[in-house]
């Protein structure tokens, strides 16, 4: 049902895209990303990202929490639980075995220092949870667990892609692959239950409308500033 929503351009998510478009293409297609997928992303910009991207990971594993917390059904309460599990043994596994080769222990990635772009995108996503209900939070991190899905499947069909010899292929395939794929659609489902829940058959129509595309657009600007801070390592990890 959700795909199908999707296609005709009137799911909740897809309206949500359709009202920062500009911000959205900034994001899913970032200089970082193009240089994941062709492979000529300087190492030291994707060892910082990675780095921080682990730090920001634990912290969005707290806002899942959070969203078990804020459900209010079983569906709800399975579905947070089940993308916390994906975060913690799956995705944050990815960025492990990357910096082993580098001689980065766990523990040590958990002590890094959080760059100034990592503490204002985790911390507004848990604001937005707990000044909010369910919905407000699933909208704050709908541009991360989307777009991410939206960014590796498109990697994997574009003939451009670099697949041999490219030092990010284990990246594109775990977020182009059907495992992360799933995850992002069982995230898109419940978006859209919770917002026709909350909202009714026309939710762009609603009174929150407003502001929660402000929110989502706000996460998408917020994710371009990730990339951006990936561009920018420091000196420590190899940078200017």
């Amino acid at each position: 049902m959700a795909a199908a929503a999707e296609k005709q351009g009137d799911g909740v998510c897809e309206r949500l895209k359709q009202a920062c478009p500009e911000d959205w293409g900034a994001y899913t297609g970032h200089a970082f990303v193009r240089g994941l997928g062709d492979g000529s992303l300087a190492e030291p910009c994707f060892r910082w990202y990675l780095a921080q991207d682990y730090l920001f990971l634990i912290h969005f594993a707290r806002a899942y929490a959070l969203a078990a917390f804020k459900s209010d059904n079983l569906d709800d309460l399975r579905q947070a639980t089940a993308t916390l599990d994906a975060l913690i043994n799956s995705e944050m596994q990815l960025h492990l075995k990357y910096c082993a080769g580098w001689g980065l222990s766990e523990g040590e990635m958990a002590a890094l220092p959080e760059a100034e772009q990592n503490l204002a995108y985790t911390r507004y996503v848990l604001e937005r949870g707990l000044a909010g209900d369910l919905l407000d939070l699933l909208v704050a991190l709908a541009p991360c667990v989307l777009g991410y899905g939206e960014i590796g499947r498109a990697l994997l069909a574009d003939p451009s892609t670099r697949l041999e010899d490219n030092p990010y292929l284990d990246w594109i395939e775990v977020y182009g692959g059907g495992e992360y794929q799933e995850v992002a659609a069982a995230a898109r489902a419940q978006l859209e239950r919770v917002a026709r829940a909350r909202l009714g058959d026309d939710p762009s129509a609603s009174p929150r409308w407003p502001a929660l595309a402000a929110t989502f657009r706000s996460a998408t600007r917020l994710e371009v500033g990730f990339w951006d801070m990936g561009l920018a390592p420091p000196a420590a990890f190899g940078g200017a």
